[in-house]
């Protein structure tokens, strides 16, 4: 039985080796390394390969809770006799310059088509709202965005696969549009409408599309 005659590489292939890896590395280094975490995308394959996006810092938006902190009101310490006992968040009550504004409108959405009505808010205002359809159902997205941060931001209030009309009230968590958008999946058209009653500064109506 003969024996492996194991020989240990030569000098010669451990500096090949070597300069393959270190090639192998610089180009890691310019082609992923660059473009996702610096932003630097000297030969382009950062941006082909959406690296580059990594590189981007991060936005943030703060949106502020105008509803909680009263949650512990029964344990603040109760005041003198006759007095009241201070709320953690006065803010739920706000006065109002003008009374609130009721408008009701109507939108005949046609089959296959889809539509958007919003309100502008405020941040901690409020406002009730009704809508219906005259016959079937629709699809119905109730969201919230702020149009100065950008359309990447925005919030779901409520989402009905099917739904032929829905109640509710909105306090608004940041100042910007907020309400609906409907789709009508049906082979015929849909009237929808609807009606807001609330401390708003307008409605916008953003036609068929």
């Amino acid at each position: 039985m003969s024996e492996l005659n194991l020989e240990p590489p030569s000098g010669k292939r451990i500096a090949m080796a070597t300069a393959g890896a270190a090639v192998l590395a610089i180009i890691l280094l310019i082609t992923t390394v660059l473009p996702a975490e610096y932003g630097i995308d000297p030969t382009g394959t950062g941006r082909m390969f959406g690296l580059d996006a990594m590189s981007q810092p991060s936005r943030t938006l703060e949106i502020s809770d105008v509803l909680g902190g009263n949650e512990g009101v029964r344990e603040v310490e109760i005041p003198d006799f006759g007095e009241p006992v201070p709320l953690p968040n006065p803010e739920i009550h706000q006065d109002e310059e003008h009374p609130a504004k009721t408008q009701t409108l109507e939108v005949m959405i046609p089959a296959g088509a889809e539509t958007e009505i919003k309100t502008f808010l405020r941040q901690a205002k409020t406002i009730l709202y009704t809508w219906q359809t005259d016959r079937g159902s629709i699809y119905v997205d109730f969201h919230g965005h702020d149009p100065l941060v950008g359309n990447d931001f925005w919030v779901r209030y409520r989402e009905d696969q099917e739904s032929s009309g829905h109640s509710g009230s909105l306090v608004a968590p940041f100042e910007g549009e907020h309400g609906w958008y409907w789709l009508n999946y049906n082979e015929f058209p849909i009237t929808v409408t609807l009606t807001v009653t609330g401390f708003y500064d307008d409605i916008f109506d953003y036609g068929i599309f």
